[in-house]
């Protein structure tokens, strides 16, 4: 199930799914540790001896954020019980709590007591082993705990404090959860269980005619109990009310450096430029910062029901998505906020000078499918774009922020270390990267999306090692980048057909690469990174093949990653779907568009492009990574960090070649 509302601050992240169960509560990373780990914190609802969770049948939901920030905006109601909730949630921009305001509203015209029950239902670290939900009789709260991970709840409406709680055991023997207990509309006021627990904390309303109440509830994260109490404290002293306004004001001043790129994109309005195009762009840069912990990593993505599929998860930090976020943010002006991801990177760089497959939000290296010996033979288990691509987005930085300091703290702990890896890891024959793992992560081999990354790398590293001053390296790195341009036309275009091979293997019973002519829509690589201009006519050819092949042939559109791709595939029909479409490929095509544009007019078809994504965006703003071709609903995680950050490069991309184009026009 997709998490369409996602609220953070860099050290707490919160997510919903559709039905409005809180599903992840991570802390003290983004991604890592996830104390819900699947489970399910609910809102309940009694009324005169009927109970309803918001989860359940019967409730209409509508769900949303306030205009450009990240405090939600949700309506549910229920015609049956004749019940009205107005939620906003948030966590406060700095400190670990997260708040939420719920206005309950009596849609009767008689006097009614309704009843409303916040569950608890943490598996702290991850595991329920362990664990301690008790009611904090000195503080008045109740507080799940376990070693040094603390986690308060606490709230108050009109009436005062809540009146109910209660601790108990969950999935163990014959209990389900102390969130059974509720559903008679009394709690048992058990006041602590160890092991596998939850609690619930309940609030009675006496709401008149027509009338509503306002209940304030937050979680308080820290590493024990003084600390907990101490935010607590904080936000009695400070108001809920007032911190959720703060923390509104925040997000739409975090906004103010994107005005004059959104003010330039509403001049594109009369060439057809759609206004919600703009507001997709605001809240994917939104999420993107919601997607960055506080110590650098950025992760995938924060929606945990995968592992229901894969036993494994998104909340990884994977260095090729992270400096494509990274990119985001720098083209979008906030460069200075990737500084973090470049330290990250830093600290996790191998002594040989390469990056790792993933690692955990804390820096250490993530799980991993690629093994060190395939068929006898002893292999890295890296992907090389992901080294290569960091150095890209570290040049991209200073081009931007003209940071010198920052750079140059990285040039001798990152930059070097990794160009020499670059440079020297290499096959010898070919002069093209040596074997390592594509970008999708399933094949071993020399791939033309990878070779566009390396060239990429060394090129920044050569623009760095001149800037400073150190000629006879940048001369090396140069040398070493020319020669794998000259590399990549000669072994990994294919002249009969007029289209680059997404790779070459190595066939260890002939002894020798051999071609892989598979259609793949990473083939962008190539113009992306620069290392031909969008107009070169191999470009161009690979580009259009790519269109014609990988385009979904249903009424849903968009472009799959590359032909019979097998990942959550949906029908064996590959003429009609060569694979589900992908955001990241969709606007990876719009990319080409833009840049090949040469006037208004051909700029439109990379406007529909943009419109195609605003369409399948669930209605929240969140972008899944994938969807189903015949359907339109988001398929594996939602949100994709890397789908946010394709749309606001290409958005980027695509107003800054409009103002170039109108400029060209004027000037004539």
């Amino acid at each position: 199930m997709p998490r369409p509302l996602i609220v953070g601050n860099g050290k707490v992240m919160v997510t919903f799914d559709e039905k409005l169960d809180m599903r992840d509560f991570f802390y003290p990373h983004v991604g890592q540790w996830n104390h819900l780990q699947g489970n399910r914190n609910r809102l309940g609802i009694w009324v005169n001896g009927t109970f309803s969770w918001i989860s359940d049948d019967g409730w209409e939901r509508r769900l949303g954020y306030k205009q450009d920030t990240l405090v939600t905006e949700v309506q549910a109601s229920h015609l049956g019980l004749a019940v009205r909730l107005l939620i906003n949630d948030a966590v406060h921009r700095r400190e670990n709590i997260y708040l939420k305001k719920l206005v309950v509203q009596n849609l009767s015209d008689t006097e009614r007591e309704i009843r409303v029950f916040f569950g608890q239902d943490f598996s702290i670290d991850e595991t329920e082993v362990g664990d301690t939900a008790f009611y904090d009789a000195i503080t008045q709260v109740l507080c799940h705990y376990k070693r040094n991970r603390y986690l308060l709840i606490n709230g108050y409406s009109g009436n005062g404090r809540f009146e109910q709680f209660a601790a108990g055991i969950k999935g163990f023997g014959k209990a389900e959860g102390t969130w059974r207990d509720a559903e008679d509309g009394t709690l048992s006021a058990n006041a602590i269980a160890q092991g596998s627990v939850d609690s619930v904390m309940g609030f009675n309303l006496h709401l008149g005619p027509w009338g509503e109440d306002t209940i304030y509830y937050w979680i308080c994260a820290a590493k024990n109990i003084q600390e907990v109490r101490a935010l607590n404290d904080f936000v009695l002293s400070n108001e809920p009310e007032e911190l959720l306004f703060r923390t509104e004001t925040f997000g739409r001043a975090f906004l103010e450096p994107c005005i004059k790129t959104c003010a330039d994109a509403s001049g594109t309005q009369t060439e057809g430029f759609p206004p919600a195009i703009t507001d997709t762009y605001k809240r994917s840069l939104l999420i993107l910062r919601a997607h960055f912990d506080a110590r650098g990593a950025i992760i995938a993505s924060p929606d945990s029901d995968i592992m229901a599929t894969n036993r494994d998860h998104y909340c990884y930090l994977w260095p090729r998505d992270g400096a494509f976020a990274a990119y985001a943010l720098i083209r979008a002006g906030y460069g200075r906020l990737t500084r973090g991801f470049f330290d990250f990177c830093a600290n996790a760089l191998t002594a040989k000078g390469y990056l790792l497959h993933k690692y955990n939000p804390d820096g250490t290296a993530g799980s991993s499918w690629h093994p060190w010996l395939e068929d006898g033979v002893v292999h890295l288990p890296i992907q090389e774009d992901e080294t290569a691509l960091v150095l890209w987005a570290l040049w991209e930085y200073y081009q931007q922020e003209r940071d010198l300091e920052f750079v140059l703290g990285h040039y001798h702990d990152l930059v070097r270390p990794a160009a020499h890896f670059l440079s020297s890891y290499i096959d010898e024959n070919l002069r093209l990267p040596a074997e390592s793992y594509d970008l999708w992560e399933e094949r071993r081999g020399i791939f033309t999306f990878t070779t566009a990354a390396v060239h990429a790398g060394l090129v920044a590293a050569r623009n760095l090692a001149q800037l400073f001053g150190q000629p006879k390296l940048a001369d090396k790195f140069s040398w070493r980048a020319a020669e794998m341009q000259e590399a990549l036309v000669k072994h990994l275009y294919d002249k009969e057909t007029g289209h680059f091979f997404r790779g070459l293997r190595f066939n260890r019973k002939k002894g020798s690469f051999e071609p892989d002519t598979t259609v793949d829509s990473s083939l962008a690589g190539v113009f992306l990174f620069n290392v031909l201009p969008a107009s070169d006519i191999m470009v161009s050819n690979t580009m259009r093949q790519v269109e014609e092949v990988l385009r979904v042939k249903t009424k849903i559109g968009g472009v799959a990653r590359y032909y019979g791709d097998y990942y959550f595939r949906q029908t064996e029909d590959l003429t009609q779907v060569p694979g589900n479409p992908w955001f990241v490929s969709t606007l990876w095509l719009a990319q080409h568009q833009i840049r090949a544009a040469r006037n208004a007019e051909e700029l439109i078809r990379a406007r529909h492009e943009l419109e195609w994504c605003v369409k399948y965006t669930l209605p929240t703003g969140v972008m899944p990574e994938q969807l189903h071709p015949y359907t339109g609903e988001a398929l594996s995680v939602a949100p994709l960090n890397w789908s946010h950050a394709a749309f606001v490069i290409a958005f980027s991309e695509y107003v800054s070649r409009h103002r170039e184009i109108v400029q060209r026009r004027e000037q004539k």
